[in-house]
């Protein structure tokens, strides 16, 4: 099942309460977010369609120890649309011009759905700062091609976002992305990003979205540090793949009772599984670097 989820760049600063700031690059303001200090940064990048305030949970859970940075991508929230073109490396390059503007060291990339294949991207294109790399509920069938039944599935989706974009987006959340079980208020949420999605953004990266398999199969074994993955089980992760590709290991966590937004759905449990992973991170995680092993919680 797939979750549908140059040069210098110019810094200005919005001296709001917020802390909101944009810099700017390849034709689209990004805009972003710190809060708090520390020596190590949690960077956290949102996924399909929605924006960095999906995780202001995590910003206050966290900003008290260390330094927190959010950002919308472009198209995405605040950020800019000017752009002509779409791609996963493109929003790669975004996540790499905000380590490099705001000179971030030891970074703890955090990625929800498909962020996790844009910091791949960006982990393995600029290594040098990236400590630790989170996934949440991705990399479910990691480096896996779509099987027939599911290639069909893809191909509808396609051909019925060129007829109803927002039509098409919603009815994907409502039946994938959200569970009988999820409070209203947030599928309502979710459901209103989705149909408020910019549509040339999403009509170029959604074809790429169902074809990252290749970029997977030669990322992942790339990646230097160990790939942490925390998964919601209403969709379950296949582990095999991941055995074969994340060379220097994984651990995979289960996440039990909530959709594929768990970071607004149940905050308080993605903030402690979160907090036991970057320590694990901080502390050089000697528990389990030499193989991949699964962890169930």
């Amino acid at each position: 099942m797939i979750i549908l989820t140059g040069g210098c760049f110019g810094c200005t600063q919005n001296n709001n309460a917020d802390k909101m700031k944009t810099i700017e690059r390849d034709n689209a303001v990004i805009d972003y977010k710190i809060e708090g200090n520390g020596d190590t940064t949690l960077l956290f990048v949102h996924g399909s369609y929605i924006d960095q305030t999906y995780w202001s949970e995590q910003v206050k859970y966290f900003s008290d120890r260390y330094k927190v940075v959010t950002l919308d991508l472009p198209a995405h929230g605040l950020s800019g649309k000017g752009r002509n073109h779409w791609t996963f490396d493109g929003f790669a390059e975004d996540v790499i011009a905000v380590i490099k503007e705001l000179d971030l060291k030891n970074v703890i990339l955090i990625g929800h759905s498909m962020a996790g294949d844009i910091n791949l991207i960006a982990a393995t294109s600029w290594p040098a700062p990236i400590i630790g790399f989170i996934a949440v509920d991705f990399f479910k069938n990691a480096g896996t091609p779509l099987s027939p039944e599911f290639r069909k599935q893809a191909d509808a989706i396609l051909e019925n976002l060129k007829k109803d974009f927002a039509g098409t987006n919603e009815q994907y959340v409502r039946k994938v992305l959200v569970t009988p079980q999820t409070p209203q208020d947030i599928t309502n949420r979710v459901v209103t990003a989705y149909r408020a999605a910019y549509e040339p953004m999403g009509m170029e990266t959604m074809p790429q979205i169902f074809n990252m398999y290749p970029t997977e199969q030669k990322l992942l074994p790339r990646l230097k540090v160990k790939l942490y993955l925390i998964n919601v089980d209403y969709i379950p992760t296949n582990e095999e793949p991941l055995k074969q590709y994340a060379v220097n290991g994984y651990e995979l966590i289960h996440m039990k009772g909530t959709s594929h937004y768990p970071m607004i759905e149940n905050p308080e449990a993605l903030n402690k599984l979160l907090q036991q992973v970057i320590t694990k991170i901080s502390s050089g995680n000697k528990d389990c670097t030499d193989h991949p092993c699964g962890h169930r919680l």
